[in-house]
């Protein structure tokens, strides 16, 4: 074989595999094709109350700056920050890592201070194909970009697990994309999202398979710094503006909560810096996210919405916080398609297409539950009790006032960082919109009550829980019909939730399988449901939403509605 005719078959080994594969092999990673631009008035206000004899209040922001990247693109204009009453001192300085801070002391403070951030950003996701040529392993790391190969507390890169586990994900690999594209399909499996987790660091990620946006930062930056590639992190802010990509039969609509997160950039020889989100997305992320500070770690990148404060000896508390953002887009401006591939992690990956060397990482998916028939059903013994579904969620949380905790970093001298606790929630009783979440059984389960982790804003009526038959992945008939709860049962109250749905009067026995389960109401009741990033427990396209005008659930929601499922099984 002649050296041209080698050259074609490598590339094509990889095209060949796919093809060989298709119906044997499954995964959920999607391409992503086209763009997002979008005008954006972005405003944070927060709000500090002193308490007792506070000597000293200090606050700093990081200013965002506009930034390029060949996907991402930010430009902030009409930069203001306002104080009311104003500082006692002001400093503005950079970091060594290029933020831009600002410091701001008032003395002795015997009102509440206000500081109001101001700004235009003009964001841009363009989502075409990307050539990189980057090997692996890389060599000749400019000097300036060393620093982001180090470990850190919660980077942990050259800890013996995290090397080898490296190691053991890139075996053969020879392009720098292949590289982040394994470790990214495994990250995506081995993570789901809880808030808020234990620890940050990468290493509790690594080994409990959970946490927040910080862990999935800082265990993607530990497994690819461990191998020579530079990675930062990035602290910005996401907002809640939802939007939808075009798939073959629906739209897919994608929504981040509105608050602080945490993703990283990635370093590539031939690219440059280029974003991604760890819990979802590669070579990108969405004109949804500002970018703001920079940093080795979440330990590094704290400056921005720092609170510190002195307060005389013996004074019990500390400052009551409150921030408020809001984001108007005055243009939003969205053209994207997906199509899903044939290879990629159990997890929904998006990825813009990349024209690189990559072996496709895939899977055989497991075998759907087994049917039983309707005699055998009705002759087992109901008596094992079983519960489960997507439960995790932050019970009883005021997201407005969420904060700290505060440290003690001398003595009577405080502190308190920003966190990354966002309310993630869909107003589902709005009367235009019908919202289905899936569950999956693996077992026979007599039904006696279904939890959904809601809040209750007020007004009035009664709700209640449809159980609906799986009809080709999307909800079909009615089967069954909770009992009605009248809205003043609910208790109006601080966060979320759970509130249980009773089916105990007549409990429907179920074959293993999928279901659908849907909240319905009458009147006029303010609910919120709560969900979670990405699919902690169902099948990717389980979130289900449509038109009450339409028949065809055709759109998909990204992220997966807090349940519970609770009944009795067999023995």
């Amino acid at each position: 074989m002649n050296s041209r005719m080698e050259d074609t078959m490598k590339r094509l080994t990889c095209m060949g595999t796919i093809f060989c594969l298709v119906g044997l092999l499954w995964g959920e990673n999607y391409l992503i094709n086209g763009g997002q631009e979008s005008t954006i008035l972005y405003s944070l206000n927060q709000r500090i109350e002193p308490v007792g004899d506070t000597q000293t209040l200090k606050l700093s922001f990081v200013i965002p700056v506009s930034f390029q990247s060949p996907t991402y693109n930010q430009r902030i204009d009409n930069f203001d920050l306002s104080f009311n009453p104003s500082p006692s001192e002001r400093k503005d300085e950079e970091d060594n890592r290029g933020n831009h801070i600002i410091r701001v002391e008032w003395k002795n403070p015997k009102q509440p201070v206000d500081a109001t951030m101001r700004f235009t950003a003009t964001n841009k996701t363009i989502l075409q194909t990307i050539q990189s040529q980057a090997p692996f392993p890389l060599t000749d790391i400019p000097r300036e970009l060393r620093d982001y190969l180090s470990k850190t507390d919660q980077v942990q890169s050259e800890d013996n697990r995290i090397e080898n586990k490296a190691k053991e994900l890139v075996q053969g690999v020879t392009t720098e994309f292949d590289a982040v594209q394994r470790i990214l399909t495994w990250i995506i499996d081995h993570m789901r999202y809880v808030t808020p987790p234990v620890q940050f660091d990468a290493l509790y990620a690594f080994e409990n398979g959970k946490g927040n946006c910080q862990n999935y930062s800082h265990l993607s930056a530990a497994l690819m710094r461990s191998l020579g590639i530079p990675v930062r992190i990035v602290n910005g802010v996401t907002l809640k503006q939802p939007y939808s990509v075009k798939m073959a039969d629906g739209d897919f609509t994608f929504q981040m909560g509105q608050g602080r997160h945490s993703w990283i950039e990635v370093y590539f020889p031939d690219l440059g810096w280029i974003p991604f989100d760890p819990q979802q997305t590669e070579l990108f992320v969405s004109n949804r996210f500002i970018r703001i500070e920079i940093g080795l770690d979440n330990e590094e990148t704290i400056n921005d919405g720092m609170v510190r404060w002195r307060q005389a000896k013996g004074v019990q508390g500390r400052p009551r916080f409150t921030e408020v953002i809001d984001a108007q887009f005055s243009r939003d401006d969205v053209q994207l398609a997906l199509a899903k591939q044939n290879y990629g992690p159990k997890n929904m990956l998006l990825s813009p297409k990349v024209d690189a060397t990559f072996q496709p990482v895939v899977y055989a998916p497991p075998p759907p539950p087994k049917e039983i028939d309707e005699d055998e059903l009705k002759n087992l013994r109901y008596t094992r009790r079983l519960t489960f579904g997507n439960v995790d969620f932050p019970r009883g949380v005021d997201f407005l006032f969420t904060r700290g905790p505060a440290e003690e970093e001398a003595e009577d001298e405080y502190a308190m960082r920003k966190n990354f606790m966002v309310e993630t929630a869909e107003y589902v009783t709005t009367g235009l919109t019908q919202y289905a979440q899936v569950f999956v059984l693996e077992e026979p389960l007599q039904l006696n009550r279904v939890g959904l982790a809601l809040h209750n804003f007020g007004g009035s009526g009664q709700v209640w829980i449809d159980l609906i038959e799986d009809d080709n992945g999307k909800p079909g008939r009615t089967l069954a019909a909770s009992d009605f709860i009248n809205l003043n049962q609910i208790p109006v109250q601080t966060g979320y939730d759970w509130v249980d749905f009773d089916f105990s009067n007549n409990p429907p026995i179920l074959s293993p399988g999928k279901y659908w389960i849907g909240l319905g109401f009458t009147g006029s009741p303010i609910i919120n449901w709560f969900y979670t990033y990405g699919k902690p427990v169902g099948p990717v396209d389980g979130t289900r939403y449509k038109s009450v005008y339409e028949e065809d659930w055709s759109g998909a929601l990204a992220f997966e509605f807090n349940y519970r499922i609770m009944g009795l099984t067999s023995e």
